[in-house]
């Protein structure tokens, strides 16, 4: 390293010495004004006009069914920081609130954003000058004889007081300095928007869960009222039996069938149970310790009118999009550090104070001291670590691109899947209804012509599995609906930027520093 110093003698500062330094601290600011390394520009937004080949205007209706309102898209709609309201769930509200209030994960993702904050804060730092105050105090003894400089009253043996003030200053004549607050601002940026990104998916999972619990409570509901009518229909084949009307086939076919829905019962229960206790995580709590969640599929709303962003919008408003902005910036930044790193860097410094013998002569006339100095420091040669430094910067620069593009594609895939699967489910939850009426005459059919002998047991016992198949199969699109439906609010961006909870901490400056 080439480190030249220049230094003052300790007298008193002339007026030429003042303005060599005053001379040189503004040339250092001239050439502070600019800064190695790219300047960021934002990536512009994908020249995407549509999600699909064939755009979606609503999606079909099934009349007298749960959750079988038909849903309009409105293109460029406005979506609400509270989506999950338009749900008219006040339990499911309540939950989700609590939720974003007492979810750990959230909390420590709101540290995060603090940790982000205050470093960058701290780097800011090395835009001024660093001011030390130091006090010293010695007691010495000096051989006689001694070639070292003695007090002027040649005594061997004394106290020496050093009462001083340093400054120091690097100007930031490469931008060094602002190219690393630059990144750091840009990583406290990537960690806000990951923030934003853990409260939106947080909400989205209450709400699935929800949905799951009054999916799951529903079938299980179902396969109760079935193991019922099942013990009935046992009933009335072993009455025919002990009669001789019905063979020991029969019996035996019935209490098969009643064993096989009686099995179904425990897996249902400990699903219902372990979404319930996602639940009681989700909201910051233990499983034991939270009230266990009871929801029903009817005590939700459909949304009928889904606001679809425009594709233009869906980069300004993702968050995972928008974290992965932040951190091609970062990276931007950090080629600039790379490329200053390997530059001259000018050092300024001055020291002032008073050394005296006794500590209430330390203020006294003639004890003063005090020295300007300048360094530049060049690398010159460093094994070619500062070179490949700057090509790794640049090379993490280009991953960080990639890594943005994409995230774009998968963002506008979320969306597309969506939108599909909303489409899908409507029409899905129309044929399973249908479907369930259907199955629901056959069995009621089927039971009235074998009470009066005109059907054998096996069609009743075939009308009994079709009917258990088509009532699951209905529970489940209605639960498909509402949580797609879900899924298309947190896919769009949740809507975070009509809410205040994704502010930064308090600052007293902008967190930008281009």
């Amino acid at each position: 390293m080439l480190s030249p110093r220049l230094h003052t003698h300790r007298a008193r500062p002339s007026r030429f010495a003042w303005r060599r330094a005053s001379l040189l601290l503004v040339a250092t600011a001239a050439l502070g004004g600019c800064a190695v390394g790219p300047d960021f520009k934002p990536p512009q937004a994908p020249d995407q006009h549509r999600y699909l080949d064939k755009p979606l205007t609503h999606t079909v209706g099934q009349a007298g069914v749960v959750e079988g309102t038909p849903q309009r898209f409105h293109d460029g709609g406005s979506i609400p920081a509270d989506w999950w309201t338009l749900f008219h769930s006040a339990p499911l509200d309540k939950l989700v609130r609590q939720a974003l209030a007492h979810n750990h994960d959230l909390k420590a993702a709101r540290a995060a954003l603090t940790v982000a904050h205050e470093t960058t804060l701290a780097g800011r730092g090395s835009y001024f000058p660093a001011v030390s105050a130091g006090v010293s105090a010695s007691r010495e003894q000096d051989p006689p004889g001694a070639l070292a400089p003695v007090p002027s009253s040649n005594a061997y043996l004394y106290n020496l007081f050093t009462p001083q003030v340093s400054v120091s200053y690097v100007p930031d004549v490469f931008g060094l300095n602002r190219r690393t607050v630059e990144s750091l601002a840009a990583q406290e940026d990537a960690v806000r928007y990951q923030l934003i990104a853990a409260r939106i998916t947080l909400s989205a999972n209450v709400v699935n869960t929800a949905v799951q619990v009054a999916s799951l409570q529903a079938q299980l509901d179902a396969t109760q009222d079935l193991l019922k009518l099942n013990r009935q229909m046992l009933d009335i084949v072993q009455h025919r039996f002990d009669k001789g009307y019905a063979s020991r086939l029969d019996l035996a076919a019935q209490q098969s069938q009643l064993a096989q829905v009686n099995a179904t019962l425990p897996p249902l229960r400990l699903q219902l149970a372990q979404q319930q206790h996602a639940l009681a995580v989700l909201t910051g709590q233990f499983p034991g310790d939270a009230d266990a969640a009871h929801f029903t599929l009817d005590g939700f709303s459909l949304p009928a009118e889904l606001p679809l962003s425009l594709p233009s919008q869906l980069v300004a408003q993702r968050p995972d999009v928008l974290q992965a902005q932040a951190n091609l910036h970062a990276a931007s930044a950090a080629i600039g550090v790379a490329e200053a790193a390997r530059l001259p860097q000018i050092e300024l410094s001055a020291t002032a104070g008073s050394t005296a013998l006794a500590i209430n002569q330390v203020f006294h006339a003639g004890t003063g001291f005090w020295n300007v100095g300048a360094a530049i420091t060049a690398p010159l040669f460093q094994g070619g670590a500062l070179r490949h430094q700057e090509r790794a910067a640049r090379a993490a620069y280009v991953e960080a691109a990639e890594q943005y593009r994409s995230t774009v594609l998968v963002a506008f895939q979320n969306v597309a899947d969506t939108l599909v699967a909303l489409q899908q489910d409507a029409d899905g939850l129309k044929s399973a209804a249908t479907a369930a009426d259907a199955a629901k005459v056959t069995l009621d059919l089927s039971q009235r012509q074998w009470k009066d002998g005109y059907a054998d047991y096996l069609a009743v016992l075939n009308a009994e599995q079709a009917y258990q198949q088509a009532r699951m199969t209905l529970v489940q699109a209605q639960a498909a609906r509402l949580a797609d439906t879900a899924a298309l609010f947190h896919a769009l961006g949740g809507g975070w930027w009509h809410a205040d909870a994704h502010a930064a901490p308090p600052s007293d400056g902008n967190h930008h520093d281009q």
